[in-house]
């Protein structure tokens, strides 16, 4: 057999297994002992000494078979050499047959990149000693593109580039379960992960990978899966593990805390002051908690609705209006009513008076025939209603003794525009503080209202200069794409008055970029232990700037100026207008104080209004409402209340609420044996 169909039987070999592969891969050789046993392989009498070498030692062959002859394909796992012949020669295939038989018994090294686009010769001449000229053939491959270096970058960088990829490759397939794989995907589908979208089609991939390669039980198998498929996988894919998403993994995989190990994530990739859409919970989560809730009974109490005049009691009650008390059963006396008629001396408000809440609650509401409220724009995220469980009956989940909850504007269980920058991280405890909120009216407004102060000296803090030079005041949140359903806020505080200017602090609003919100926005200021609030009921124009307040700080006092107007315009408010007299239909502590039970949370005022209707989609609980024992289920419980249809109610308890937790005050007009307007401070 001639040499000429061994080297085209090798080329023919060589298009055949490089004709899906990617990439090529060498595998560790000893070169010269390689050659050696290609010259070895012979068969006795076919490779004798011919002039001074024997027949088939050949310079070109020599430096073609140590150039690419221990290149190989990897299929399957398995290798595919260049040697894989069937010649059908007692001459050649036996030399075949071993140089193919020596690489599959050695490991994978490298990834296979030549610098030239040809490998060997393919034919050259010599004169013999009586002068004719003979043609010598030797081994010789033409190689694809893909399989040579492009010049720009050397052939050391990037083979050094994949032996990273695959080292790393391994690392992440060993380390990291596909558990905590499945959990992340999890996390992406519902959304409570920030820019996860972003991930999926790796994670998919990665995991793909990952089935395939815990089905390996071979090692050298194992080997070559990771060269095969860290080349194929790519930077992104095949180093994973060094990635923000891998962190992520890493921390799952070695058993931390699914809310911890995606604050760590979020802390790598996410802005200061973003906040999760929707709850950290996986499927594992939700079925502990499904068999929680029904081994407790408490499946029933997940139904809510509005709660209506008919569910309270006369005895939670502080006032009511005559035509509420026909529908409230009534458990005191004749007396009690009578003596709510006495006369009182009209001229003991004959201007409006202050009084505290408490105080009004005990010496103003029991003499009462009538109220009505002042409704102001400022109080919009004041707006209250009242929930009820739909089964009367049902187990009480909350700490208190009964199955009410409360939600106000914007679905938060307590409405302060301090409690949301706190929430997004800010500081809230410096000896200045000014707040905006936004977003908080029931539409999705998603505008970029910026907070601004210029300062003494004319520093300008901003989103763009966040802390100053010279005082150290610092915009910490700084929110640009406000989320549906919950308020946005931006704040700019001064830790101390050692480092701030003498002179005047001038604050406004920004808007940035209008993306259609209408409703304005609500500010802060807040010193000395007292809060100052603004309101901005109109639209904002692009690049509109709105000034607010201004403070003066002579070294050791503040003193602020509104440069807002008094705002009067007219809004409508859950079905009830603004800047008006609304009569009230009745007055009562939050549930958490119903009963005569105290200390659990916070205290609140409501003031339900006549014909005031919640037009929001409510959550039906909120996970500080919870007992102990449901809240190693918070997360689920958190991802519930926002998703449980709560009902509608034909007369729904909805109102204004305020918190003693929160400095705020409201008009009220009392009507007994006279009429007088009280302005109640909380």
């Amino acid at each position: 057999m001639e040499f000429s169909k061994f080297e085209k039987a090798l080329q023919k070999n060589f298009a055949q297994i490089t004709k899906d592969a990617s990439h090529l891969f060498e595998v560790a050789v000893d070169k010269e002992e390689f050659w050696n046993l290609y010259l070895d392989s012979f068969p006795a009498g076919t490779n004798e000494i011919y002039r001074k070498c024997r027949k088939y030692d050949c310079s070109c062959c020599r430096h073609f078979i140590k150039k690419i002859g221990n290149c190989v394909a990897i299929k399957d796992n398995k290798i595919h050499t260049i040697w894989d012949l069937e010649i059908g020669d007692t001459t050649f295939q036996p030399v075949a047959d071993a140089l193919s038989a020596y690489l599959k018994n050695h490991t994978v090294t490298d990834v296979y990149i030549s610098k030239e686009k040809t490998v060997g010769t393919d034919k050259n001449f010599g004169q013999r000693e009586d002068g004719r000229v003979e043609t010598y053939e030797h081994f010789y491959l033409d190689l694809p593109d893909k399989f040579v270096s492009d010049k720009r970058r050397s052939v050391a960088d990037r083979k050094g580039e994949f032996q990273d990829t695959k080292n790393v490759f391994a690392r992440s397939l060993n380390e990291i379960t596909q558990e905590s794989v499945i959990t992340v995907l999890e996390l992406i589908a519902q959304n409570s992960l920030y820019r996860g979208e972003e991930w999926k089609r790796v994670l998919d991939q990665f995991l793909k990978y990952q089935n395939a390669y815990k089905k390996i039980t071979n090692e050298q198998e194992k080997e070559n899966f990771l060269w095969e498929k860290s080349a194929l996988a790519g930077a992104v894919v095949g180093r994973i593990r060094n990635h923000s998403m891998g962190t992520l993994l890493i921390h799952l995989s070695e058993g931390m805390d699914l809310d911890e190990a995606v604050r760590k994530y979020e802390q790598i990739v996410a802005p200061t002051n973003y906040k999760r859409p929707k709850a950290i919970f996986t499927k594992k989560m939700l079925a502990d908690a499904k068999k929680k809730i029904e081994e407790l009974g408490y499946l029933p109490s997940l139904e809510r609705r509005f709660a209506t005049l008919d569910d309270i009691s006369i005895n939670n009650i502080l006032f009511s209006n005559r035509d509420a008390k026909r529908r409230i059963p009534d458990v005191g006396d004749i007396f009690a009513a009578m003596e709510q008629e006495i006369a009182v001396d009209i001229k003991k408000f004959s201007r409006v008076e202050e009084v505290s809440a408490e105080n009004f609650v005990k010496n103003i509401l029991p003499a009462a025939r009538e109220l009505e409220l002042f409704l102001e724009n400022r109080h919009h995220a004041n707006l209250v209603s009242l929930i009820a469980p739909k089964n009367a009956d049902a187990p009480i989940m909350f700490k208190w003794k009964n199955g009410f909850s409360w939600a106000y504007s914007g679905n938060i269980a307590d409405s302060d525009i301090k409690q949301n920058v706190k929430s997004a991280g800010g500081a809230v405890d410096g000896v200045l503080r000014f707040s905006i909120q936004w977003n908080d009216m029931g539409d999705w407004d998603r505008n970029d209202l910026d907070a601004h102060c210029i300062e003494p000296g004319g520093e300008e803090i901003m989103f763009n200069h966040k802390v100053s030079c010279n005082t150290k005041g610092e915009l910490d949140v700084d929110i640009i794409n406000p989320a549906q359903n919950r308020p946005a806020v931006e704040n700019i505080t001064w830790a101390s008055k050692d480092t701030m200017e003498r002179g005047k602090y001038q604050f406004f609003v920004h808007q940035y970029t209008n993306r259609g919100g209408k409703n304005g926005f609500r500010a802060e200021l807040e010193f000395n232990g007292n809060i100052y609030q603004f309101d901005y009921a109109k639209e904002l124009r692009q690049n509109e700037r709105v000034p607010v307040a201004e403070v003066n700080f002579d070294g050791e006092n503040f003193t602020t100026k509104g440069l807002l107007a008094a705002n009067v315009s007219v809004k409508e408010l859950w079905g009830v207008k603004t800047n008006q007299f609304v009569p009230v239909t009745v007055v009562m502590y939050s549930p958490n104080y119903w009963d005569e039970q105290e200390g659990i949370g916070n205290r609140h005022y409501f003031f339900m209004l006549k014909d005031c209707t919640n037009d929001e989609i409510p959550n039906g609980m909120f996970n500080e409402y919870l007992i102990e024992e449901l809240m190693e289920h918070k997360r689920v419980f958190e991802a519930l209340g926002s998703r449980l249809h709560v009902e509608d109610a034909k007369d729904q308890l909805s109102g204004v609420g305020f918190s003693t937790t929160r400095r705020n005050d409201v008009l009220v007009k009392v009507k007994g044996a006279s009429e007088r307007v009280i302005r109640v401070k909380f």
